[in-house]
């Protein structure tokens, strides 16, 4: 599953960034149980949804505030070029998507406790 969020100013270097790790960042393990494998070599699944609230900033005070995310004009033609590029890139029926700007209901299940952040301005 991945949660994206988007930014003013997120533009094709980072969707190109995006989708790129996405496919290829080594996360599943091999038959030693090292991360060693990509979605790509596994041939793996992607449920991507848009998660405005990974840009929530509740430093100061008591609630959240979302100003560093897009505003829906802005993230969804951001949204639909990650899951177009990833689509190109990769086997198109194992790219799922949500419905952007929708209520969901989302279900996760992890075989392990793995969250790995990924951020194309890399600041972390």
């Amino acid at each position: 599953m991945v949660l994206l969020g988007i930014t003013e100013g997120d533009g094709e270097k980072d969707i190109a960034y995006i989708c790129d790790k996405l496919l290829n960042v080594r996360v599943f393990p091999d038959d030693n149980y090292k991360m060693n494998l990509s979605l790509s070599d596994i041939g793996g699944d992607i449920l991507i949804v848009s998660q405005f609230t990974l840009y929530a900033d509740a430093r100061n005070g008591r609630r959240p505030d979302y100003a560093l995310a897009a505003k829906g004009d802005i993230a969804r033609p951001v949204y639909e070029s990650v899951v177009t590029r990833l689509k190109e890139s990769y086997v198109p029926d194992r790219i799922k998507t949500g419905v952007f700007g929708a209520m969901m209901e989302v279900s996760l299940v992890n075989e392990s406790p793995v969250t790995i952040l990924l951020d194309s301005n890399k600041t972390f």
